[in-house]
């Protein structure tokens, strides 16, 4: 079933390099000010991590290491460059994963591939977790054990919360969202981009 997937997401993620081939450049970088033109890519960051995509050929590299590039970041970045709506915007209000437009269905694979992962990953390595929150550019916020600010990208902010084991209780961990994440991105992606999130840290 994963191989499947996997096979889903780049079969998608070279139609979506194809039909970047074709936007208006222009008009994307006027929806998404983050996008920075050098040389003959347009560079974005993702979780901390600046890729270039190609201007005439729509392939995705990383600008800054050697480490591979994985199908889920490459398909985050064409997902947000094709699916930006006009007028979003970061609204500056964050909401857990089921208050975000047509997501609640996507709740119980939120849960158990992203949410369980993070607790378990982190659960008595508190101080790990800072490291790893900092490293990625995530700003420290008075929330849970161990709170963090990090951008997705510049406009989707997510908040990474943690609370750490106890003799009482496991790890838990939670993420809030901006309430304008699915303006910018289709709502499923969410889910994606969470998942990548906790793959950084």
């Amino acid at each position: 079933m994963k191989k499947e997937m996997t096979s889903n997401y780049e079969i998608a993620c070279l139609k979506s390099q194809q039909v970047l081939v074709n936007m208006d450049k222009e008009r994307l970088m006027e929806l998404l000010p983050e996008i920075k033109i050098e040389g003959d890519y347009l560079t974005i960051y993702h979780f901390g991590r600046k890729f270039g995509v190609h201007i005439e050929t729509g392939e995705i590299i990383a600008m800054e290491d050697d480490l591979p590039i994985s199908i889920s970041e490459k398909f985050n970045i064409y997902l947000l460059f094709h699916y930006v709506k006009p007028g979003a915007r970061v609204k500056g209000e964050f909401v857990t994963f089921e208050k975000l437009k047509n997501t609640s269905q996507f709740k119980p694979a939120f849960v158990k591939s992203v949410l369980e992962p993070f607790a378990n990953t982190f659960a008595g390595h508190m101080d790990k977790l800072k490291e790893a929150c900092e490293k990625i550019g995530g700003k420290r916020i008075k929330a849970s054990d161990m709170g963090y600010e990090i951008n997705a990208f510049e406009c989707i902010p997510i908040q990474f919360l943690f609370w750490d084991e106890d003799e009482e209780f496991e790890a838990r961990a939670s993420m809030l969202f901006d309430l304008g994440s699915t303006d910018f991105i289709h709502e499923e992606s969410i889910v994606t981009i969470a998942s990548v999130g906790v793959d950084r840290l």
